[in-house]
């Protein structure tokens, strides 16, 4: 074969490969486009028509079966409140000697009482974390501003007042010496627990709290001669406060809490739990209960009963 032969049939050979590499792709080409323009083989839905009793069925919206917008509905755990399981009624205070109960003086001593008074009276919890032995910033706020008898009116019309002190004394000469040891060994554990769920590390450092325990302001030391400006910052944060307690309350509002008082003008935030034949059982948002008789409570909550048993038809 020449060389001209030769050429011509490699170009014809050439030429038969790229026709039949061209028809291959345009094939599959074809074969995609069918695929695409053709309706879901299961309808919109995506499922078998078997299973979904032949219709077409409707698109399945991403997130499951559980509507976003409907979120699951769960009691909180302080909406349900049990002094004993067994005898749900048993060993509840009477309200009236609880409220009446005398106050030790303008600064309370336990966290507990601090708390409960902050949520029956509405206002705001000014805790104190001192060492009144050692911290020349506490003997010196002490003797400057808490002793200045405008503070203390302030004080007693805005705040409910909480010092946890560093230096635990044990001067009950009722208790024997085992006693009294045992008895400072639990204070300064509480102390000690209560500055480590503060993350207090000095002194003096306050904190002020709402009803609902969050903290909302913290300030930490004090100099001579600061008086003036400590009280500024209290203030201030006595007034972030109360906004919270008035957002709280509000909430626990719509879950059937109010405030009832009793003959003698004492106050308590609580729900109404049970009423039957003058009695109420009442409790606060702490879980506490107590129970007391309708003849001893204020006008305006007597005649509030009586409209809620009107509206019931109870006589």
């Amino acid at each position: 074969m020449d060389l001209v032969n030769a050429r011509s049939l490699a170009t014809l050979l050439l030429s038969l490969l790229l026709a039949t590499s061209c028809a291959r792709l345009t094939g599959l080409k074809k074969f995609g486009d069918r695929g695409k323009k053709g309706p879901p083989p299961f309808g919109a839905s995506g499922i078998p028509a078997p299973l979904r009793g032949g219709d077409a069925g409707t698109p399945v919206a991403p997130g499951g079966n559980i509507p976003p917008s409907q979120p699951l509905q769960v009691t909180p755990e302080s909406d349900i409140a049990w002094t004993d399981p067994d005898n749900p009624d048993g060993g509840i205070p009477d309200l009236v000697p609880l409220l009446a109960a005398p106050k030790k003086g303008p600064w309370e001593e336990s966290e507990t009482i601090a708390k409960q008074r902050s949520s029956r009276e509405n206002k705001p919890l000014l805790i104190w974390f001192s060492d009144s032995k050692n911290s020349p910033g506490c003997k010196g706020v002490s003797a400057e501003l808490f002793a200045d008898h405008a503070f203390d009116s302030w004080a007693r019309e805005n705040v409910i007042r909480l010092k946890i002190d560093a230096y635990v004394r044990q001067d009950d000469s009722n208790l024997s010496i085992g006693e009294s040891m045992d008895k400072e060994i639990r204070l300064k554990d509480y102390v000690a627990s209560m500055k480590k769920r503060y993350k207090v590390l000095g002194h003096p450092t306050f904190l002020i709290l709402s009803s609902s325990g969050d903290v909302v302001a913290t300030y930490k030391g004090y100099r001579s001669g600061q008086a003036a400006y400590t009280w500024g910052l209290f203030r201030q944060g006595q007034s972030l406060a109360a906004k919270s307690n008035a957002e709280w309350r509000a909430g626990l509002m719509k879950k059937g809490y109010r405030e009832w008082q009793d003959r003698r003008g004492n106050k308590v935030f609580a729900r109404l739990e049970n009423y039957s034949k003058g009695q109420l059982y009442l409790t606060e948002p702490d879980g506490l209960r107590s129970r007391t008789q309708e003849s001893k409570l204020s006008d305006a909550d007597q005649a509030w009963i009586k409209q809620q048993k009107a509206a019931r038809g109870i006589e």
